[in-house]
């Protein structure tokens, strides 16, 4: 319950601060933070960096499918949260094993990995006929939240 709790309160903060960032042209963002963004998406594309709260947002997207990403830096370069879009091939075996079991015959879409404190939370919709959920698993298939959609 915690741990809902946790990740609930995160997403309201985050999606609180998405009203007020601020967007910033690229020679506003410290050196050390766009070399460090460079290095490991060298070819991002459709790069937009804002300000948010005292963290700096770039969104961007990277591929031929053109997957969403969204990586918060703090003041130092180090890379706070990161959200991405992924394709189900992406998910972990158990997370798989996880939706079978409990949403068997649902589609998948909308799948995103959110990295946080040195853990990964997967975001999928599932939907069947008229039934939608957006449900949140952990790396080990556990489900963490289930929320109709």
């Amino acid at each position: 319950m915690k741990k809902i709790s946790m990740i609930c309160i995160l997403s309201i903060l985050f999606s609180f601060n998405l009203v007020f960032a601020q967007k910033l042209h690229k020679k506003s963002v410290p050196s050390l933070i766009i070399n460090s963004f460079q290095r490991e998406y060298p070819r991002a594309f459709d790069i937009e960096w804002k300000m948010d709260g005292d963290v700096y947002k770039v969104e961007f997207e990277t591929g031929i499918r053109r997957h969403d990403h969204t990586i918060w830096y703090d003041n130092t370069g180090k890379k706070v949260r990161q959200k991405s879009e992924i394709s189900k091939r992406d998910l972990p075996e158990k997370v798989l094993i996880s939706i079978k079991n409990n949403f068997d015959g649902y589609r998948t879409s909308d799948l995103k990995a959110i990295q946080e404190a040195g853990k990964t939370i997967y975001t999928i919709e599932l939907k069947r006929q008229y039934e939608e959920w957006k449900v949140s698993f952990d790396a080990d298939g556990e489900i963490i939240s289930k929320i109709p959609d």
